[in-house]
């Protein structure tokens, strides 16, 4: 005699109803009834079951990712002149607009330049004025015949030189001008500062290993910097003209979305990864981007409109493809479908369902084609 542990009792129990249920996922697909008993005896059993319903809805054709948040521009404020640091008039981290002054240099130097520049201007425009009158008095007197034309000459070619000198020394204010100029450094670009990296009282030194004032990066408007694989490239670039495409932003660990759009698809693809870069611009006015930020990326490049959905759950797979069972008068009808996109929890089927048809969500591995099913409840494939 054979003994059984008890122990192992449970097990066998389990690996039995494992065989009957595999048995009756492949009855649901064959459309044969559990057990070799006919279609009329299966269809006495009422199986509990939660329903949805299949309807036409727009269904957006999306891409997701993960992305970078990078300014549109930063700019690194750099001395072009050495000197000592009088004034630093932002505070560190402070929003800033293009013009604004933010550092001033010791200038006095260079503006004792500009004003011996401006006296030899001065000087040279006086000397200038009195040739042309040499040149009117000359052109006179030889005229009369009172004077040689070699005076007259001398004094034409003395307006000539003093004329080069006079543009000579106005270049050399205008030099000087632009090089004072440097000593007052002003926000090209409105953004966010940054900290300040020299404070009054040190010497700024030129050069690219040089200290810089601050860096400032755009905010708003920024754009959030993705890679996607080179087969979506044909519908990032129809994406361009689309109404229906939009791009959303959601920042790690924070969870607060920003809707923008494509602006950038770079003009090559990575032959290493097989990707393109794309940024999206965000106009972020509550400044919720920031740079350097990871955030989730979700791209909506079209919306199929009218297309025909059910909930997630509904959908199940066998061995020859994707199915549904569909409540006709309580009964479950064995359907095959073809699916398309899940999105929001729904499921877009392309072939198999028109719409308004209710589906069983939960319960399906009781059924098989032609069982009465009772209705407990019902599922929106909402998230």
């Amino acid at each position: 005699m054979i003994r059984v542990c008890p122990v192992k009792i449970p097990c066998i129990l389990a690996l039995l109803t494992l065989l009957a249920s595999s048995h009756a996922v492949f009855a649901q697909q064959s459309g044969a009834p559990q057990g070799g008993a006919p279609a009329g005896g299966a269809s006495q059993r009422v199986v509990p079951v939660l329903l949805g319903t299949a309807k036409r809805e727009a269904v957006p054709v999306q891409l997701e990712t993960i992305g970078t948040v990078q300014p549109v521009a930063s700019v690194t404020l750099r001395p072009r002149v050495e000197g000592q640091i009088l004034e630093i008039l932002f505070a560190d981290g402070a929003l800033v607009k293009a013009g604004d002054v933010l550092v001033r240099l010791d200038s006095r130097g260079i503006d004792a330049q500009v004003r011996q520049a401006e006296a030899t201007v001065q000087r040279t425009t006086a000397q200038l004025e009195q040739a042309q009158r040499d040149v009117s008095r000359n052109e006179a007197l030889a005229a009369n015949e009172f004077a040689s034309k070699v005076n007259l000459e001398n004094a034409k070619t003395q307006v000539a030189a003093l004329t080069a000198q006079l543009t000579s020394d106005r270049a050399a204010l205008d030099n000087l001008r632009v090089t004072q100029s440097y000593y007052t450094i002003s926000a090209p670009i409105s953004g966010r500062a940054g900290v300040a990296g020299l404070k009054p009282g040190n010497i700024a030194k030129t050069g690219d290993g040089s200290v810089p004032f601050t860096i400032i990066n755009q905010i708003s408007p920024i754009y959030v910097a993705f890679s996607t694989p080179q087969r979506f490239l044909p519908d990032l670039k129809a994406a361009f003209g689309n109404a229906g495409s939009s791009v959303e932003a959601t920042i790690q660990g924070v969870g607060e979305k920003v809707k923008g759009k494509i602006a950038v698809i770079d003009n090559a693809v990575d032959t290493t990864s097989g990707t393109v870069m794309v940024r999206a611009i965000f106009d972020n006015e509550k400044e919720a981007l920031w740079p350097g930020a990871l955030c989730n990326v979700r791209v909506t490049l079209k919306v199929i409109d009218n297309a025909v959905t059910v909930p997630r759950e509904a959908v199940q797979t066998g061995p020859r493809g994707s199915f549904v069972y569909v409540v006709e008068k309580d009964i479950a009808k064995f359907k095959p479908v073809k699916t398309g996109r899940t999105v929001n929890n729904r499921t877009e089927i392309t072939d198999g369902l028109s719409s308004d048809e209710q589906v069983v969500t939960d319960g399906q591995i009781q059924l098989t084609d032609g069982v009465k099913i009772e209705p407990k409840g019902s599922s929106t494939g909402a998230p």
